[in-house]
């Protein structure tokens, strides 16, 4: 696909534009209304391929649960190993379409890995993440990002104590949710390991507050994103924080979430997995 219409697309997802605007943009690109379902159907996620493991897979067991949290009760979906009596822990956070079918996914792929996986749903304060998901995209604009990453230690103190954890927890975000992760390292001394996709960086000069590994996945093409690394990284250097940095050449914003076939791209997605779980298993195991 083109990358111009990718391009667009981010922006439609991110800026946001409103999705008038964005199918306006969209048919002026193509120059036919007619060719705008088949570009919408390759770009667009389609949650009927979330299920790279599934919910019964018989190595995993999953639940929905409850914490308390800063905003009050916040929901989560929690997979873990059906035969591990104890398991080291990962907070997964999600992009800035809430907590769906593909994060869930992604929590059940970490549990299969060996891991106790709660995908946190950060919209539980506005009611939870809706099915529609331009109306996710809008509420996570309303969401207070103090109490948002509160939400988050709370969750941690929750896996910390959760009968099947051993204490040990980390955190793995995606686009908005990679983002959070940076926040959420800047305010949790007590995080063991970090990794962020494609996600914001933060401000530099909170960085030396980060006390966790801190491994980065970046799409080589993600221009809006990549602006940030490299001062990003050199606050990372000057505090001292381990960290690894990766900017896979080629690849697009989102190239893990493999329910959008045409950003998805996966020699990327599994070497960035590959390396996610690497990463993890040395500092939380």
């Amino acid at each position: 696909m083109d990358q111009t219409i990718i391009d667009l697309y981010d922006e439609y997802t991110h800026a946001p534009l409103p999705r008038r605007v964005f199918l306006e943009r969209l048919t002026a690109l193509l120059g036919s209304a007619a060719a705008v379902p088949a570009v919408l159907a390759a770009i667009e996620p389609n949650y009927a391929r979330a299920a790279v493991v599934e919910p019964g897979d018989p190595r995993i067991s999953v639940e929905n649960v409850t914490f308390q949290g800063a905003t009050g009760d916040v929901r989560g979906y929690l997979a873990r190993p059906k035969t591990a009596e104890r398991a080291p822990a990962v907070i997964v956070i999600h992009e800035n379409r809430g907590l769906n079918p593909h994060i869930e996914d992604v929590a059940r792929r970490f549990a299969a890995d060996g891991f106790v996986a709660l995908a946190v749903d950060l919209l539980s304060p506005l009611g939870g993440t809706p099915a529609d998901a331009d109306r996710a995209r809008d509420m996570i604009a309303q969401l207070d990002a103090g109490k948002t990453v509160n939400n988050l230690v709370s969750a941690q103190s929750f896996l910390m104590s959760y009968r099947y954890s051993s204490g040990k927890v980390g955190a793995v975000g995606f686009c908005w949710g990679g983002g959070m992760v940076n926040q959420f390292a800047i305010k949790a001394p007590d995080l063991k390991a970090a990794v962020a996709y494609y996600g914001p960086t933060p401000d530099p000069a909170q960085v030396g507050s980060i006390k966790a590994p801190m491994l980065l996945h970046y799409g080589g093409l993600d221009q809006r994103i990549n602006a940030g690394i490299p001062a990003y990284e050199e606050a990372l250097k000057k505090a001292g924080v381990p960290h690894q940095i990766y900017v896979y050449e080629g690849a697009n914003h989102a190239f893990n979430n493999d329910t959008s076939a045409d950003r998805y791209n996966e020699q990327v997605a599994r070497l960035a997995w590959g390396r996610t779980v690497e990463f993890l298993r040395q500092y939380l195991v």
